[in-house]
């Protein structure tokens, strides 16, 4: 098969477009022809890329922990997916991605595909979609009637997030720079902060939840805007390993979960969520989707040629 590995660490400049081993499904594990994977750079930052889960170095590595495709296999133990099933999911941080023609993943980490999307826009909603749910949902206890603050609105995960605040029956709040206010109010968001024009405590006030996917001042600047018993969650990775509790408090990872895909895709499908691609790339063009900087959304490879891909 082909794929993008790296041999050593480094960034996309690195990247090697080259044959490898397909890889075959263990216990409780399937085998998915990719159509589609998308981009997360700061990957490259990550412990688990580089590492097993033993902490031994791992090479070649490949990338790209969310996909869309098709089951092409399944491993013993696995009754719940079908081979030619169209799927969504993610897979393990610590072994080989979806930047290839075909990855494994765990059973228990894919879902149904959303029918009324193609793969591009199902490969892109994974990781930031669970990153909203997770955030917003379970952590913040979002409920209707309150008052959240998106910041990044118009990014990966900031368009999830008002968009599921929307659905949760928030009033939604978003910062976004200013060619974006248009399209961050199309998502859902009853305000939209130019954060370049203004700042956004002198806008959003007294709120119950924030959402932010920024840190560094911004972060710092949010917990004045929070009323008294306001909820704070932050994915940003500048806040991993801080000293200052309140932070840790606040920091979350994602992890996957089948059962909020499901619903994730039914959102999707009933059109409640709508994922937010950016631009498309072939997979020999990976080094230039990772230097590519999206605008709003995310960026997606398509690794099945053809109609496969859609």
């Amino acid at each position: 098969m082909k794929a993008i590995r790296l041999h050593a660490r480094g960034g996309p400049e690195a990247f090697a477009y080259e044959d490898a081993p397909e890889p075959r499904p263990n216990n409780a594990e399937v085998l998915v022809r990719v159509c589609a994977a998308a981009v997360t750079p700061t990957e490259l930052l990550w412990p688990p890329t580089w590492v097993a889960s033993t902490g031994e170095p791992r090479f070649p590595v490949i990338l790209g922990h969310e996909f869309s495709g098709i089951i092409a296999a399944v491993g013993d133990g696995v009754t719940d997916v079908a081979v030619r099933s169209p799927v969504y999911g993610v897979n393990d941080w610590f072994g080989n991605g979806a930047l290839a023609e075909y990855c494994v993943a765990r059973a228990a980490e894919v879902a149904p595909k959303p029918r009324s999307v193609d793969h591009l826009a199902a490969a892109v909603t994974p990781i930031s979609a669970l990153t909203a749910w997770q955030g917003l949902i379970e952590r913040a206890r979002l409920t209707g009637g309150e008052r959240v603050l998106v910041h990044g609105a118009a990014g990966a995960v900031g368009s999830f997030a008002v968009q599921l605040a929307r659905w949760r029956g928030a009033t939604v709040f978003g910062t976004a720079s200013p060619h974006n206010t248009a399209f961050v109010r199309g998502l859902g968001a009853d305000t939209v902060i130019d954060y370049r024009a203004v700042r956004f405590e002198e806008v959003a006030r007294e709120m119950d939840v924030v959402f932010d996917t920024v840190g560094g001042d911004t972060l710092d600047r949010s917990w004045g805007v929070l009323k008294p018993g306001g909820r704070l969650v932050t994915i940003a990775a500048s806040v991993e390993g801080t000293s200052d509790a309140r932070e840790r408090e606040a920091f979350f990872i994602v992890r996957p979960d089948r059962e909020q895909l499901n619903e994730i895709g039914r959102l999707i499908d009933a059109g409640q969520l709508r994922p937010v691609v950016d631009r498309v790339f072939p997979l020999a063009q990976a080094r230039q989707a990772f230097e590519h900087k999206p605008a709003r959304g995310k960026v997606v490879l398509s690794v099945a040629d053809g109609e496969d891909a859609r």
